[in-house]
């Protein structure tokens, strides 16, 4: 059902970034020895360089289904994906090439990117168990800015297997247990992602 959301507003909007926008702005805080948000120690300029790294790779390799292409080329008024993302963030680096690829596929489609911690008003209607985790994609009609639907941040698959490791980690350190996850993506090869785009889109 849609539903009209006022804190994403014709001014986010039109100050959201496009992909590559986002990406140069990356790269432009790594040559300063920072990354996006406020926290620039060298572990997160570490997450931010590894990022690039999965960003550039599924650019050259991800894949649409012709399903999932044909359905996109079906939408007939013109949306507005607004995802919510950080360049620290290791879920979003393994998820954003893929809505790019989709996008493609029509005009009807413009994908846009906010900052979390730039717009915590924004995040805040979009909390997964009362966290602000990310990536998240809101589709919105560019007319009236009404929410189409929103998605994220991360598989159902992953979002469960996080949701048990955070009740009960088993001896798993983080760093394993992070290097599952980056697994499980190079594995499922956006398959999960793009079912779940699909049954939310049709």
């Amino acid at each position: 059902m849609s539903i009209s959301t006022s804190v994403i507003t014709p001014e986010v909007i039109s100050n959201a970034m496009n992909y590559s926008q986002y990406r140069e702005l990356i790269d432009q805080l790594l040559s300063e020895n920072k990354t996006t948000g406020e926290n620039h120690s060298e572990g997160m300029l570490d997450f931010t360089l590894l990022n690039l790294q999965r960003m550039k790779r599924w650019d050259k390799t991800a894949k649409v289904s012709e399903e999932a292409a044909n359905l996109v080329k079906s939408i007939n008024r013109k949306q507005i994906w607004l995802v919510i993302t950080e360049g620290w963030c290791g879920d979003a680096a393994q998820i954003v090439p893929y809505f790019e690829k989709l996008a493609a596929n029509t005009d009807k489609i413009e994908v846009r990117y906010i900052l979390r911690d730039r717009h915590l008003a924004v995040m805040d209607q979009y909390l997964t168990n009362g966290g602000r985790s990310i990536p998240k994609l809101i589709a919105l009609d560019a007319g009236d800015l009404e929410e189409q639907f929103e998605w994220g941040p991360r598989p159902r698959e992953l979002q469960e297997m996080m949701s048990e490791y955070k009740k009960d980690p088993k001896g798993v350190s983080p760093e394993e247990f992070k290097k599952k996850i980056h697994l499980w993506y190079a594995k499922n090869k956006n398959k999960a992602l793009e079912e779940e785009l699909i049954a939310l889109i049709s």
